[in-house]
């Protein structure tokens, strides 16, 4: 029996992060950058007018009373975007646009609220402070500077750095490309009439929204059966297009289960017993794809031993082949509110709501029968908490780390 230790350390010693790949910056949201982003010229590169209003050099402006009117000839206008040529004269203001380069010798903008907007000639209502509504040169990033480290997560306000800087593509980790195959016969798609027999499979579209959670594109193919010709013309088809491949189902020792000697010969997979429940038996390796070897994860068909697996092998196996460096769920010490029975020399994983604060403490119940596995009891729970190998027993008051799977 391999420990769930083990296990793990065989999925992270087998995964790394996607080849990185130039995408264009529309298509970075949410990936990781690949390298480092320098700029190459001063962000800002010359003096900004903060705001609508006028620029005026405050040196003419001294020595005069600060509560009197000063007025100034108003020589030129200046749009945002013009050519950062204008110079200022002494004694005079210019018309400027809020993101229009401040003319040589101006050392501040007033406010065109703090004036009457004269065109020809402007009233100043007040003497304004050196530097005053004015972004200065390199205020944003300097020339030179790293503007966004490799390894960063790009979202909302890392790409505007990116676009601030010019770049229309950036290199990434692209998101892995997750292929999804639930295996059985008796499966239906949920909307099928009822038959005999037969269950509705349900583990799949979870693993699907599940995938999509952790940034990654989840590719779902439906229900395959447990004949072995058709399961290995699905599972090798869609090989070309998966960068990780994930099964639900097909795990029993059975003679009717066929996922073990389908995948003999394609690849490298390794069918053990875990010690833990749910998802006492579990599969991981490697099989043959389009663009190498890719792994391959063989969970439970049951949906709540399926989410299981999925939490603690593939979801940071998919994080790490995204470029991430935090590869796991939070957790939190929560104290049990009542008692439950663990079985001996296995990690018990039960669905729990775990309720306080980082202030008052942290208090967890199980959701339905510890147990049982339950569908409903996983969808009403916020956590899982995690009984170790060597506890046969919760005692009601006891502290348990809790895997926190949202807020």
């Amino acid at each position: 029996m391999r420990t769930v230790q083990d296990q793990l350390a065989a999925v992270l010693a087998a995964v790394g992060p996607v080849a990185p790949l130039d995408v264009v910056l529309t298509d970075a949201s949410g990936t990781i950058l690949a390298e480092d982003l320098r700029a190459p010229v001063d962000v800002p590169a010359t003096p900004l007018a903060a705001c609508d209003g006028y620029a005026v050099a405050t040196a003419d402006l001294r020595g005069l009373d600060p509560d009197a009117a000063v007025v100034l000839p108003v020589v030129h206008d200046v749009p945002a975007g013009a050519p950062a040529v204008l110079r200022l004269a002494p004694g005079q203001a210019v018309r400027i646009a809020s993101g229009g380069p401040v003319p040589t010798g101006a050392d501040a903008v007033v406010a065109a609220d703090d004036t009457d907007r004269g065109d020809v000639r402007v009233t100043l209502r007040r003497i304004p402070e050196p530097g005053e509504h004015i972004r200065p040169t390199a205020i944003d990033v300097p020339a030179g500077q790293v503007a966004l480290a490799g390894g960063i997560r790009l979202g909302a306000r890392q790409l505007a750095v990116a676009a601030a800087l010019g770049r229309r593509r950036l290199r990434v980790h692209p998101a892995p490309r997750v292929v999804i195959v639930s295996i059985g016969s008796e499966l239906m798609e949920p909307g099928a009439p009822a038959r005999d027999g037969g269950v509705y499979e349900s583990a799949g579209h979870a693993l699907e929204v599940a995938v999509r959670d952790t940034g990654a594109t989840p590719v779902r193919v439906g229900v395959v059966s447990d004949d072995r010709a058709l399961l290995r013309e699905a599972l090798e088809d869609q090989l070309v297009r998966a960068d990780v491949m994930v099964t639900t189902g097909g795990l029993s020792e059975y003679a009717q289960d066929t996922l073990a000697d389908v995948m003999a010969p394609l690849g490298t997979v390794r069918f053990d017993q875990v010690a833990m429940t749910p998802g006492f038996r579990q599969g991981f390796g490697t099989v043959g794809g389009g663009g190498g070897a890719v792994p391959f994860f063989a969970l439970p068909g049951h949906p709540v031993a399926s989410m299981v697996g999925f939490e603690l092998f593939v979801r940071p196996a998919l994080r790490a082949m995204a470029g991430h460096t935090d590869l796991f769920r939070p957790s939190v010490r929560a104290v049990a509110d009542q008692g439950w029975s663990s079985p001996a020399g296995i990690r018990q994983f039960v669905p729990v709501a775990v309720y306080g604060s980082p202030t008052e403490g942290y208090r967890m119940a199980p959701v339905g029968d510890p147990g049982q596995w339950s569908i409903g009891g996983l969808a009403q729970a916020n956590a899982l908490a995690v009984v170790g190998e060597q506890d046969t027993a919760v005692e009601p008051g006891q502290a348990v780390p809790c895997l926190v799977l949202e807020g």
